[in-house]
């Protein structure tokens, strides 16, 4: 294909074809082909990735419910009914809905109550750090325990030790930490630095927590407005070019691509492009493919919501990297 017909796809499925079949089938109300899938899914991280996505579509419509109802007993589906329930949640918070903390509670005890259901299972428990940051006040004594090590925050480190022993670094879980750092502290993001450095640090070669750094570098960019500067040093900073390679070395280069998040491979993609690295960006576009996510390219421009303007760039990164290797 040449460079000028390529046109990248946002699915959240990724490279994921089965789970695309599923997504495809929850659009239209059915759910038969979620529970197949959810069937034979081995491992807790795939596990944990499929019911996220899932649940961000189900969420809208009462497809889980209906899949309750047919079968009541089904392990899975009470998983998704917690899913679907915490996404809710998560989004009336976002939105200042009025029935906020009904969700929040309703959605509290679909963890706990799963939890105790399915005990070898992370996901309850990465619900639940995800339920945490609408704890804006840290009333709650779990939301406030001291941390496993120097520089990090308090914050609810049972709750991620809970996940990390059923899947250690699962990368949803770690990922819901990081939004309770960010939700902790608007302001200067050392506490997020060093909780992703603190996870990298322990993480296996392979694991996403590698990939931790290069969101909170985005993150500083976003807040500092980094792309109003005529003069944009920020990638090519001795600890970006730093982070870059660390994400490729020790994640990049042990892992099969296709089984990989969409995100992390996008956010690593334009880390190593920002660091003009681009023979290695190249190889990264590569495991892309044609699916690409608006994060991070849309902070690149000066209209982040405007996908087609995130599109233009991400499409230039891709353009440069591969003209680097020839």
């Amino acid at each position: 294909m040449a460079a000028g017909d390529f046109r990248p796809v946002y699915h959240p499925a990724g490279h994921d074809n089965e789970l695309r079949v599923a997504v495809q089938d929850l659009r239209t109300g059915r759910w038969v082909s979620m529970a197949r899938l959810l069937e034979r899914t081995d491992g807790w991280g795939l596990w944990t990735q499929r019911t996220q996505v899932l649940a961000a579509v189900a969420a809208g419509s009462d497809v889980v419910q209906a899949w309750r109802t047919e079968e009541p007993h089904n392990v899975a589906a009470t998983v998704m009914h917690t899913r679907v329930a915490v996404e809710r949640a998560v989004r009336a918070h976002r939105a200042g809905h009025p029935r906020t903390h009904e969700l929040w509670q309703e959605a509290w005890s679909a963890c706990r109550d799963t939890a105790g259901l399915s005990p070898a299972d992370p996901v309850p428990w990465v619900c639940l750090l995800a339920l945490a940051p609408l704890d804006e006040q840290r009333r709650m004594d779990e939301h406030r325990l001291a941390p496993p090590g120097p520089m990090l925050p308090t914050g609810p480190w049972g709750i991620l030790a809970e996940a990390d022993k059923r899947d250690p670094h699962n990368r949803e879980a770690y990922h819901r930490m990081l939004q309770f750092v960010y939700a902790g502290n608007p302001g200067p993001l050392s506490e997020a630095a060093n909780f992703v450095h603190w996870a990298a640090g322990s993480a296996p070669p392979g694991s996403a927590a590698h990939v931790l750094p290069l969101y909170v570098r985005v993150e500083r960019y976003r807040r500092e407005r980094g792309q109003e500067r005529a003069l944009d040093l920020h990638w090519v900073a001795e600890e970006s070019v730093r982070d870059a390679g660390h994400g490729l070395d020790r994640w990049f280069h042990h892992v099969e691509p296709r089984h990989a998040s969409p995100l992390d491979l996008n956010h690593l993609a334009h880390a190593l492009w920002g660091a003009l690295r681009f023979e290695e960006a190249a190889r990264v576009f590569d495991a892309i493919g044609p699916y690409w996510t608006p994060l991070p390219w849309a902070y690149r421009t000066r209209s982040p919501a405007d996908q087609e303007l995130a599109e233009e760039v991400f499409l230039q990164a891709r353009s440069r990297s591969l003209a680097g290797r020839d």
